[in-house]
């Protein structure tokens, strides 16, 4: 009988890539075990643990799918329209949320379009960057990507979603860069970079953005308004020492001296709690996810796969850095989660999904004929 269940188990989960998927699993546990607290109520906890099941259901699910399906124009034009139309539709029925106006609230759990607009964007800049891959070098390959994703960045900013659209623009620059671009167009595209700041400070950004980056150069300028996050966040990170506080017992977070510590600042709170160890720990998760994600991509069937676990990789490592940078104060508070372990249902799922696109991928590796291979130059 036992010999049934573990051939049973083999054949159809034996597929489940465990050095991609327990990692993700830990950090997720840790962002559930901060968020935990032994006294009030656990909304977060409970509601978290709610999506991180469903996650990791889409995760196995998604894993048996024959996605070679997205290498067709079609199914991926259809996919980016469905997200321009999902974030207009926020504007006209999605909640305001401390301002924002950015996800529909269906009662128990709540979407965020934007989150998704990460995983389609990744999808979108394969699927083209696999197609062009040969004449890359042409300037206006580069221009067209930007147009694909400056939709998506300027709809989550109006939001307004800063972190998001940030999140966005690193993703299209990292891909731009790995499909190849010359030395020549490199220095091109960071000077309309450059440009294209200069004008968002000047014709986009609303006070309170500006302030968040006045407040990047000097945190200790305004501690008591601008500044508040940043400084109790160094607070948060430093008071935890060695050892840590242990968990549940860190003051910063629990006594709600730092606000959103179940999201923008769970690393601060992360780090009170379990000190210099748990973050080195923390820390090794990280890279042997990515580590893992880059193995996929250096044996990826074809350029999609390839360019599309790549995607995946530049999203996570941006969205961590960006996030650990502002919990330090080295960089802006921009309201970026930690992948896999910050409060966010829609985030979870969609990293979840990612990491089962993967595994799907390296299942069906085998099944690419040469025939799908010549389909990625004529674009069908």
């Amino acid at each position: 009988m036992v010999h049934e269940i573990q051939s049973s188990v083999r054949k159809y989960f034996g597929h489940i890539d465990a050095l991609l998927f327990v990692p993700a699993l830990l950090i997720s546990l840790a962002g559930l075990i901060t968020m935990y607290s032994y006294s009030g109520s656990n909304i977060f906890f409970e509601r978290q643990m709610l999506w991180l099941g469903i996650s990791v259901v889409v995760f196995l699910a998604v894993s048996f799918v024959d996605l070679r399906f997205l290498r067709r124009t079609s199914v991926v034009t259809f996919l980016y329209l469905t997200t321009v139309l999902l974030l207009l539709a926020v504007f006209v029925f999605g909640d305001v949320v401390k301002g924002a106006q950015s996800r529909f609230d269906l009662g128990v759990l709540a979407i965020q379009p934007a989150e998704y607009a990460k995983l389609i964007i990744v999808i979108l800049l394969a699927k083209y960057f696999t197609r062009r891959h040969i004449e890359i070098a042409h300037v206006k390959h580069i221009i067209l990507s930007g147009v694909y994703a400056f939709i998506f960045f300027v709809l989550i900013l109006l939001q307004p979603d800063f972190g998001s659209a940030i999140m966005i623009f690193f993703v299209w620059f990292g891909m731009v860069l790995v499909s190849g671009i010359s030395k020549r167009h490199l220095l091109a595209v960071g000077i309309i970079g450059l440009l294209s700041v200069a004008a968002m400070w000047t014709f986009v950004f609303v006070e309170y953005q500006k302030d968040r980056i006045l407040t990047f150069i000097d945190p200790l300028a305004d501690v008591r308004g601008t500044g508040y996050n940043a400084y109790q966040s160094t607070i948060a990170v430093g008071s935890g020492q060695l050892l840590g506080k242990g968990i549940g017992y860190g003051t910063q977070s629990k006594l709600q001296f730092l606000p959103e510590y179940e999201t923008d600042f769970i690393f601060a709170s992360f780090a009170e709690e379990w000190g210099f160890i748990g973050v080195v720990f923390l820390f090794i998760l990280f890279a042997a996810l990515i580590w893992r994600i880059l193995g996929y991509a250096h044996l990826g069937a074809t350029n999609f796969e390839t360019l599309f676990a790549l995607g995946v990789a530049i999203w996570f490592i941006s969205h961590f850095t960006v996030h650990v940078g502002m919990n330090i104060g080295m960089m802006p508070v921009t309201g970026v989660t930690l992948p896999f372990m910050s409060y966010g249902g829609s985030h979870l799922l969609v990293e979840f999904t990612a990491l089962g696109m993967l595994v799907a991928m390296r299942r069906y590796a085998r099944a690419v004929h040469q025939d799908d291979t010549h389909r990625e130059f004529i674009g069908v």
